[in-house]
């Protein structure tokens, strides 16, 4: 007797069965079956299709990956951040929710210009996939953004999301702000490491690049450069924004705070969580 096809549905149960959370799975499904953009509601309303042999052996692969701790959007090449659909894969973090907290701040301080007002200047630093750079400029987009990552292969992912959403983005090859001599920026924003290096997190996170993620012993020796360079770049007035550990805010509002920078708050992510914070630059000199 020949073998019955999987039903979609059964598929999904499938999934579940290999310890998958269910969004998981239909975005593995909806991308195995060339459908990315139709959404949950699509797979519902079609839950008794059958999965041919092929698609369905590679929905399982997908799964198997998937369930080894390799991100979504690695699997699926695309992670949207900000309303932008951003090409992704493993030479980039798998870019966060709690990120775009980091973005509100930014926009804030941003507000869109006027017709007689300067363009103002903003540097994302550790870029990586283009998340945070290309989320504001294509809400501002009057704002000379700088997308700055001392990954070459993060650049390049960066520079082909850029192109592809069509926004003008500048990119430079650099180790924090040290080959940014001469720039003067009026708002720096970053999404640093700043992961203990001997964090047992750090374990199940071994797909992405380790260099992004881990900062010293403490997890915040990145976040000590970028404090103490960012000043000759910042004019007066202008903002330093980072993200961070859940449990860092109240040290890098001291790291701020030492260095002159004035202001000094930190913002919750969408769980309660201080997840960034940051500093204006003082406005006399």
């Amino acid at each position: 007797m020949k073998p019955t096809h999987p039903t979609l549905a059964q598929a999904l149960a499938q999934a579940h069965t290999l310890g998958l959370a269910r969004i998981d799975a239909q975005l593995l499904l909806l991308h195995t079956l060339g459908r990315p953009d139709a959404g949950r509601a699509w797979l519902l309303a079609h839950d008794t299709d059958v999965l041919g042999d092929a698609m369905h052996a590679q929905f399982i692969t997908l799964c198997q990956r998937r369930a080894a701790g390799e991100p979504v959007a690695y699997l699926t090449g695309r992670k949207e951040f900000y309303g932008l659909a951003l090409q992704v894969d493993s030479r980039v973090l798998d870019p966060r929710p709690d990120t775009e907290t980091l973005v509100d701040w930014a926009l804030e301080l941003i507000a869109p210009a006027h017709l007689d007002a300067p363009a103002p200047r903003v540097a994302d630093l550790g870029t990586g996939s283009g998340a945070i750079a290309l989320a504001l400029k294509s809400q501002r987009p009057t704002a000379q953004v700088l997308a700055v990552d001392a990954s070459t292969d993060a650049l390049a992912v960066a520079q082909a999301n850029a192109e592809r959403l069509g926004l003008a983005v500048q990119f430079l090859h650099s180790d924090w702000l040290a080959s940014l001599a001469g720039v003067q920026l009026d708002i720096i924003v970053s999404n640093p490491p700043y992961i203990p290096a001997q964090d047992p997190h750090l374990a199940a996170l071994t797909h992405e690049p380790l260099q992004a993620l881990a900062s010293g012993a403490d997890g915040l020796t990145d976040i000590r450069t970028i404090v103490a360079q960012a000043p000759g770049h910042l004019g007066p007035g202008g903002w330093l924004l980072l993200e961070h550990g859940h449990d860092q805010a109240e040290a890098v509002r001291g790291l701020l705070t030492a260095r002159g920078f004035e202001q000094v708050q930190s913002r919750n992510d969408l769980a309660g969580i201080e997840r960034c914070t940051g500093g204006q630059w003082r406005t006399v000199k």
